[in-house]
C-alpha cells in the first residue's frame, strides 16, 4: 500500500538530509525524484574522458560556533562518511580597471588577516573588528536557538547582534572604518549569493564569510556527487526507500485543506507529513488553489528569485601547470565596487573561474586539466525568444567572450587546448531543476527578506497544513550548508510533531 509516515519530495541537497533524518527515528519514508540520480545541483557529468562537477565551487563544512548545526555534525549524525581536501587558499581576486587590485587571500584567522594587511597596509585591525562581531553574534543565535526570540533580552544582551541583523554588510564595514580597497576584498563572496554588499543582510554575510575563513573550503573527492550518494546510503540504510524518475506532479488535499499525498507517475501516495526540496512557488502551482493560503502566495509573489548562471565547462588537453594556471579560485572583477559589479554582470562585471586539478590534482586524465566558469545571470536577464539556432550561437558567444577575458587577464592560452566544452545557461537549469527563471538559490536574500527576518516569522510563512518546506529556498537561503541544514531542521521539526500527534 502506498502509505507513508513521510513523503520527501525532491533529492536535493535538503530533501536528502530531511529523508534520512526522519528515516533514522524509525518513520516509514519515501523520497521522489524526478530524475534517475540523486542530488538535483549536487552532481556530475562525464563528458569525453571528462567528469566535470556540475555546481560545487567549494564546501563549507563546519560552523562558527561548535553549538551550531553544520554540514560536519549532520554528515556525522547519519553516519555519512566522506573525505574531503582542503583548500589553503581562500581565493584570488582580481580586479581590473584604474583601482584595481589582485590579492591572494589565504584561509585561516591569522592566514586571512595577513593577507588582508598585505593587500592593504593598515586594515588589520578594523578587519579583524568584523570579524570579531562574530562571537557575539553567535552567543545570539545560540540563545535564540534554545529560548526562542526575546526582543528585550537581544536588544539588552546581544546589542551588536541586533545591530548586524538589521543592516547591510557595506554599512557595518562602514561603521566599523574598514578601507574601501579592504571592503572591495571583503565582499568577494558576494557573488556566491548575488546580492551586492550594499544590499546584503551583514549577519548572512559574516557568517557565511567566516565559516569559510575558520574551516577552509572543502572539496569531496568524487565531487558533489559523492555527497549525494552518502546520503542515499544513509537514507536507505535506515529503512527509507527513493524512487526516481518519479516527478511529483500533484499535491493531494483532504476537504480540511490539509496535504494528505502526492501523485507521481501517476500513482497517489499517501503521508501523514510532505517535505517538499521543490521551491514553493512549484507547490503551488501544483496544488489546488484553495488550498494555498492566500498569504503564501503574496510572500512568494513579494520575494525576488535569486540568481542563476551561465556556467562554461571545458576540459583541456594539458596540465594546469603547462598552462602557467597557478589557482583554485579566481574572482575576476571589472569594478571594485559589488553593486557596479553586479549591475554590469553581463558585461564582466564579476565571474568565477575554479580549476579544480588544484584541489584535487588526479581530478582529470594525467597530463590535462578542467576550468569551471561561473557568471551570474538575475531573472530577466536571459533572452526569453532564441530559436534553437540563436540558442547555439548564444551559449558559442558567452563561451568565447569570457574564455577570452581569462586568457587575456591571467596571461594563459586556453582556447587552443579546449577538449570538451559544455555551456549551461539559465534554460539548462530550469530543465534540469523545474526552477523558475533556472533560479539555483531560490530568493534572494536581501535586507528586507533575510536569515534573521525569516527565522523570526517562520511559523507564519508559507504554511499549508502537513507540508513543510527545505533547500536552498528556505529560512537559511541560499548554498550547499544552508540546505543541509535545512534538511535537518525540517526533518527533526517533522519528527518531533509525528511524536506529538501535531
Amino acid at each position: 500500500m502506498n502509505q507513508f509516515d513521510v513523503i520527501v519530495v525532491g533529492a536535493g541537497n535538503g530533501g536528502l538530509v530531511a529523508a534520512a533524518t526522519v528515516a533514522k527515528e524509525g518513520f516509514k519514508t519515501l523520497l521522489l525524484e524526478k530524475h534517475n540520480l540523486p542530488g538535483g545541483c549536487a552532481t556530475s557529468f562525464v563528458r569525453g574522458r571528462f567528469e566535470f562537477e556540475a555546481a560545487l565551487h567549494e564546501l563549507c563544512g563546519d560552523s562558527t560556533c561548535e553549538k551550531h548545526e553544520s554540514v560536519r555534525t549532520i554528515f556525522e549524525r547519519l553516519g555519512v562518511d566522506v573525505k574531503l581536501y582542503h583548500e589553503d587558499t581562500l581565493f584570488r581576486t582580481i580586479c581590473k580597471g584604474e583601482n584595481g587590485y589582485d590579492a591572494v587571500i589565504r584561509a585561516g584567522y591569522d592566514g586571512f588577516l595577513d593577507s588582508m594587511e598585505e593587500a592593504v597596509p593598515g586594515c588589520r585591525e578594523s578587519v579583524k573588528s568584523f570579524f570579531d562581531l562574530i562571537g557575539e553574534i553567535d552567543d545570539a543565535q545560540t540563545f535564540m536557538n534554545e529560548n526562542g526570540i526575546n526582543p528585550m533580552v537581544l536588544y539588552t544582551k546581544y546589542g551588536n547582534f541586533m545591530r548586524v541583523a538589521s543592516h547591510s554588510a557595506k554599512e557595518v564595514m562602514d561603521a566599523l572604518e574598514i578601507p574601501e580597497k579592504a571592503q572591495s576584498i571583503l565582499s568577494t563572496y558576494w557573488g556566491y549569493l548575488g546580492v551586492p554588499v550594499d544590499n546584503l543582510n551583514a549577519l548572512h554575510y559574516l557568517s557565511m564569510l567566516t565559516a569559510y575563513v575558520k574551516a577552509k573550503p572543502s572539496m569531496p573527492y568524487h565531487r558533489s556527487h559523492e555527497l549525494s550518494l552518502a546520503l542515499v546510503r544513509a537514507l536507505q540504510g535506515f529503512g527509507g526507500e527513493i524512487l526516481y524518475n518519479s516527478e511529483v506532479t500533484r499535491f493531494v488535499y483532504n476537504a480540511k485543506g490539509e496535504a494528505i499525498g502526492v501523485i507521481a507517475n501517476g500513482k497517489l501516495y499517501y503521508a501523514k507529513k510532505i517535505i517538499s526540496n521543490i521551491i514553493p512557488n512549484n507547490v503551488f502551482n501544483r496544488s489546488n488553489r484553495s488550498a494555498i493560503p492566500a498569504a503564501a502566495r503574496k510572500l512568494a509573489n513579494a520575494r525576488k528569485l535569486g540568481m542563476t548562471f551561465n556556467t562554461i565547462y571545458l576540459g583541456l588537453d594539458s596540465s594546469m601547470e603547462e598552462l602557467g594556471i597557478t589557482d583554485y579560485s579566481v574572482f575576476i572583477a571589472s569594478d571594485p565596487d559589488s553593486r557596479k559589479q553586479f549591475d554590469d554582470r553581463g558585461e564582466y562585471g564579476m565571474y568565477v573561474v575554479n580549476c579544480m586539478n588544484k584541489a584535487l590534482p588526479d581530478s582529470s586524465p594525467k597530463g590535462t586539466c578542467t576550468l569551471f566558469f561561473t557568471i551570474m545571470v538575475m531573472p530577466g536577464d536571459f533572452p526569453e525568444d532564441l530559436t534553437p539556432q540563436e540558442y547555439k550561437k548564444y551559449k558559442n558567444k558567452i563561451a568565447e567572450k569570457y574564455i577570452r577575458d581569462y586568457e587575456k587577464t591571467m596571461g594563459v592560452s586556453v582556447m587552443d587546448h579546449i577538449e570538451e566544452i559544455v555551456v549551461a545557461t539559465p534554460a539548462t537549469f530550469a530543465r534540469y531543476l523545474a526552477t523558475p527563471d533556472g533560479a539555483i538559490y531560490g530568493y534572494a536574500s536581501e535586507t528586507w527578506d533575510n536569515i534573521i527576518g525569516r527565522i523570526a516569522m517562520k511559523d507564519g510563512e508559507n504554511k499549508i497544513p502537513g507540508v513543510y518546506f527545505c533547500g536552498g529556498h528556505a529560512e537559511r537561503g541560499d548554498g550547499y550548508p544552508s540546505a543541509y541544514i535545512t534538511g535537518a531542521m525540517t526533518g527533526e521539526e517533522v519528527v518531533n510533531d509525528l511524536r506529538r500527534g501535531k
